[in-house]
């Protein structure tokens, strides 16, 4: 299976999954730099639950845009399950969504360091009901460690609103 029969199909099951909830969905990127809202926006339809995402590639922008905390930053870096959670809670706020999806990591092939290595991603889904984060390491190269972190959260959230 390929990124795009993995992120189309995941993408395609969340849609009917959010109408029956009557929830929105929203965005909130970084090393992925729109990928995952593509993805989404790739299916049919979606303008029904989508309303769009953030592309928070600076710190300033999670801060600012996102309402992530300097001392949150600080403490924990850019790329850390307290990021990617904060970033999922202020995209559903930023934007009026039901459900706030983020990813945040380092895709390589510059950027890593021994505490956190290239392909160190954490991803975060925020609803009304629970939020959930992943911490994931790839091991590919820059363009695939972005697709791998689009098909972890769109997954998760599909597993979030199935079960």
């Amino acid at each position: 299976m390929t990124y795009e029969d993995t992120a189309t199909g995941s993408a395609a099951r969340i849609g009917p999954l959010l109408k029956e909830r009557g929830w929105t969905l929203a965005v909130a990127e970084s090393c992925t730099g729109g990928l995952v809202g593509s993805a989404i926006t790739d299916v049919s339809g979606s303008s029904d639950y989508f309303v769009g995402g953030v592309i928070a590639y600076a710190n300033r922008i999670k801060r600012d845009m996102l309402g992530v905390e300097e001392r949150t930053l600080e403490a924990h870096g850019a790329v850390s399950e307290e990021v990617a959670r904060a970033m999922a809670r202020g995209v559903r706020e930023a934007l009026a969504a039901d459900v706030g999806l983020a990813v945040t990591g380092i895709a390589g092939p510059t950027g890593g360091t021994l505490q956190k290595p290239v392909g160190t991603v954490f991803i975060a889904v925020s609803t009304p009901l629970q939020e959930r984060a992943e911490h994931h390491r790839w091991s590919s190269d820059r363009l695939d460690n972005k697709r791998l972190s689009v098909e972890a959260v769109l997954s998760l959230l599909e597993k979030m609103l199935s079960g």
